[in-house]
């Protein structure tokens, strides 16, 4: 049995992995630590003993170790197979999974020999057995205690376990911030008179709890709980109320007085291996749902400081609503997303007249994303947009941008393109450029062109691993011309800088200044700037 033995290492320094692991299962490519754990395994995945070696699909008579291992499967019985049929001799061995096929088949010996059929085992076969059982008596003995303390976590695991389907994350945000400046923006051509800008140093929060179960494995079914006091318009917060625009928003702001609230209901799943579909009940994002080329940024926890810093406007015409999202990702550089939206939080959920899931707001989104090569990615991106309360860049750009009709119905086209560029794995460059034309559905005819753009620079490991320098600028929205409307007198300018601290794998800091250089697109407005310090825990 030696020669046997060892001929058939030679063969596949997997002669025992097989009988270790199950395919389509979560142990696959795990090693089996104990017997008691391969009964259970062999079990659970019709893992057979198999008594001839041509029940193995892929050994053949050919083969240099055949014989060897056709009598260490005919006499001993020490080799099992995959449900399929298939030994996979060219698997890697460890020295446990080693040990533990050694000791399967000491096992087997032990077995013969209490069944009274010890003259099918040789003396020179037993030594052999015997001394490799020495050799590997250490890891054996750490393999025994690795079951045990395994067995009992196992056990501590399944009594406590929060559920079968669904897995819990969480994510806690501690901001502190305080807007800077003399004087309150007004909009472009306000008669109003000017007031100080006096903003108090604000210390607030925002607590996200994520339940993500899956029934198929592949499909998705989200669940948010969200609670905070991070109010925009807040005179206490950085916002309209505080400095006169919402271009000096953060991007994590929005309250609930820390109510706890169920802000995000939507499920996804796989109608084919290209085609992804995802139904959002409520809190609809276009951000979430389609690439927006802005990696290092896009995230409201570890992402830009602003609001505007974080991904381009188009993605923001979803505005919390309903409606569903397909993404087609066939083999090759092309992705499309295509995104119906009943725009605005349970305006599809009302079944009065101008709204419900068609006849109220909303908005409908396409985007042809252009990936060549690892390092470059583009994306194309439109939506048509009906309000019948504009916000037509999400609070993003100037009060008059957003509305220019006076709140009368708008419709829009928006276009958007959208670059990413990474030339190594610590250094992104992104960008968007944005036009937009609206047209006010009622009233007086009068038509809107406006336009924005940015550009985004992160430096990863900067300073220490895992810390991220980034720096963003650009020009949020703005009017720039149309039929029977004025265009905005100046034009104002976004710039941020922020630096993302790793304490640990679940605490990041991020220290950072926003400066809006005439704001509301007004040339006589003074420079305002936010100084914050966002703590973000995940878990």
């Amino acid at each position: 049995m030696t020669k046997l033995f060892w001929n058939a290492l030679k063969f596949s320094p997997v002669v025992f992995a097989a009988t270790f692991f199950a395919s389509n299962s979560a142990l696959a490519g795990e090693p089996v630590t104990s017997v008691s754990q391969l009964t259970q395994a062999s079990k659970a995945q019709n893992i057979g003993q198999v008594t001839s070696v041509s029940q193995f699909s892929d050994v053949q008579p050919t083969d240099w170790a055949f014989q060897a291992l056709q009598s260490l499967v005919e006499r001993y019985g020490c080799i099992a197979g995959y449900p399929n049929g298939t030994y996979r001799g060219n698997r890697a061995l460890t020295r446990y999974e080693f040990a533990a096929g050694l000791n399967a088949c000491l096992d087997r010996v032990n077995e013969l020999i209490a069944t009274a059929t010890a003259d099918l085992v040789s003396k020179q076969d037993l030594a052999t057995l015997q001394r490799l059982q020495e050799e590997f008596s250490a890891e054996l003995a750490t393999l025994r205690g690795r079951v045990d303390a395994l067995e009992a976590r196992t056990a501590e695991l399944e009594a406590n376990q929060f559920s079968t389907t669904t897995k819990l994350s969480g994510e806690a945000i501690f901001s502190v911030s305080q807007a800077f400046g003399d004087t309150r923006a007004l909009p472009s051509g306000s008669q109003a008179a000017r007031s100080d800008l006096d903003s108090n140093l604000a210390f607030a929060n925002r607590v996200r709890l994520t339940l993500n179960s899956s029934f198929t494995g592949t499909d998705q079914l989200q669940t948010r709980l969200n609670a905070g006091n991070i109010i925009a318009n807040n005179a206490n917060n950085i916002g309209n109320a505080s400095t006169g625009t919402n271009m000096t928003r953060l991007g994590y702001d929005g309250g609930t007085d820390n109510s706890v609230t169920i802000d995000k209901l939507n499920y996804a799943f796989n109608l084919s291996d290209s085609i992804r579909v995802k139904i959002d009940a409520t809190g609809a994002e276009l951000n979430e749902n389609a690439n927006v080329f802005n990696p290092d940024f896009r995230s409201s926890g570890s992402g830009a400081l602003s609001r505007y810093g974080r991904f381009s406007p188009i993605y923001r015409q979803a505005n919390d609503g309903a409606g569903i999202t397909v993404n087609v990702n066939p083999n090759g550089p092309l992705t499309f997303t295509a995104a119906y939206v009943a725009t605005g939080r349970n305006n599809a959920a009302n079944p009065a007249d101008g709204n419900g899931l068609f006849d109220g707001n909303n908005a409908i989104f396409g985007q042809v994303s252009f990936k060549p090569n690892q390092a470059l990615n583009l994306g194309f991106a439109y939506a048509r947009t009906y309000q019948q309360t504009p916000n037509l860049f999400g609070s993003t750009g100037s009060s008059f941008a957003n509305n220019p009709f006076a709140g009368a119905r708008t419709e829009a086209n928006h276009y958007g393109f959208q670059a990413t560029f990474q030339p190594s794995s610590t250094l992104t460059v992104g960008g968007w450029v944005g036009y937009t034309t609206a047209e006010a559905v009622t009233g007086a005819n009068r038509d809107a062109d406006a336009f924005y753009w940015a550009a985004s620079l992160g430096i990863k490991d900067f300073g220490r691993e895992g810390n991220t320098l980034g720096l963003i600028f650009g020009q949020p929205p703005k009017i720039t011309g149309g039929n029977n409307i004025a265009s905005e007198s100046g034009t104002s300018y976004h710039l941020e800088g922020l630096y993302k601290l790793k304490l640990t794998d679940n605490i990041l800091v991020t220290p950072g200044l926003l400066v809006i250089f005439n704001p509301e697109n007004n040339n006589n407005n003074d420079t305002i700037y936010v100084g914050t310090l966002r703590t973000t825990f995940t878990f």
